[in-house]
């Protein structure tokens, strides 16, 4: 099989597998696109958490970009962690270069276990520098609160704190709502043109570790094939579903979903 497009992925390692750059690039393979990296940070974690974060050099991280993307131009790209505020400039500073159009962004703020993997000010220089430069952001709603600064209980304070991020400047914001206790899952997605709500039913699991970096780079793939934003993030949401469902259960705390969910492997091995 041929990869049927190119995705750079500039985001965190994440030495557990679930999440992050390997996240990342499982779901890249699985939904036969080809990945490329700029790693950002270096993390130790499992299941149960966040032991530590190295942070790369930003230069290196801009050289990663441009080396890459110089030789292999990306069809998109997707952006995950970025906890520094020199690091989110350095990045943009890169993708000016770059010139790939399709850029969708994961503001990953906290880790599943509730490790803080960006400082206030990054956060700051993200809201102003880099939300108005992508095509789509996909925060889940302790994000899309910080980012809005409304809390949000309900499907409708979703839809509106997606409104205040349009009304900054954000061109297409998909809310997750994951973190709501709810029997069904309620996706919302809006642009100035469309307001769309993903509604699933909500599976019963602690595993779902790596599910918004999974998501991210399940649209990125589908967008980077040809897919509309809309029918992207329909898709993207559907893999996690399913990824989800298998309930791999690997690890004491919140496990892996299974990336491989797309896959039918028919040759035998002996």
């Amino acid at each position: 099989m041929k990869p049927k497009s190119k995705i750079l992925i500039i985001a965190g390692s994440d030495s557990s597998g679930g999440a992050g750059i390997q996240a990342d690039i499982k779901t890249v393979t699985a939904l036969g696109g080809y990945a490329m990296t700029a790693i950002t940070a270096i993390t130790a974690q499992n299941t149960t958490g966040v032991s530590s974060v190295v942070p790369l050099n930003p230069k290196e991280i801009e050289k990663q970009i441009l080396f890459t993307s110089d030789d292999i131009k990306p069809d998109a790209i997707k952006i995950g962690m970025l906890h520094s505020s020199e690091v989110i400039l350095t990045v943009i500073k890169a993708l000016r270069k770059v010139r790939t159009k399709k850029i969708i962004l994961d503001p990953v703020m906290v880790a599943k276990g509730g490790f803080k993997l960006i400082n206030d000010k990054a956060i700051e220089t993200l809201k102003e520098k880099l939300l108005k430069k992508v095509h789509l952001i996909t925060p889940n709603i302790p994000e899309a609160e910080v980012l809005s600064k409304i809390k949000i209980k309900s499907l409708e304070d979703m839809i509106y704190a997606a409104n205040i991020l349009l009304e900054s400047g954000v061109k297409n914001i998909l809310i997750k709502g994951g973190h709501r206790n709810t029997r069904n899952m309620e996706d919302v997605f809006l642009n100035k043109k469309e307001l769309k709500v993903f509604k699933n039913k909500k599976i019963k699991t602690k595993n779902t570790h790596g599910t918004g970096c999974t998501l991210s780079s399940a649209i990125t793939t589908f967008f980077a094939c040809g897919k509309s934003l809309n029918k992207s993030c329909e898709l993207g949401i559907k893999y996690v579903n399913q990824s989800i469902r298998s309930n791999l259960n690997y690890g004491k705390g919140h496990g892996p979903i299974n990336h491989l969910s797309s896959i039918k492997i028919n040759r035998k091995f002996n």
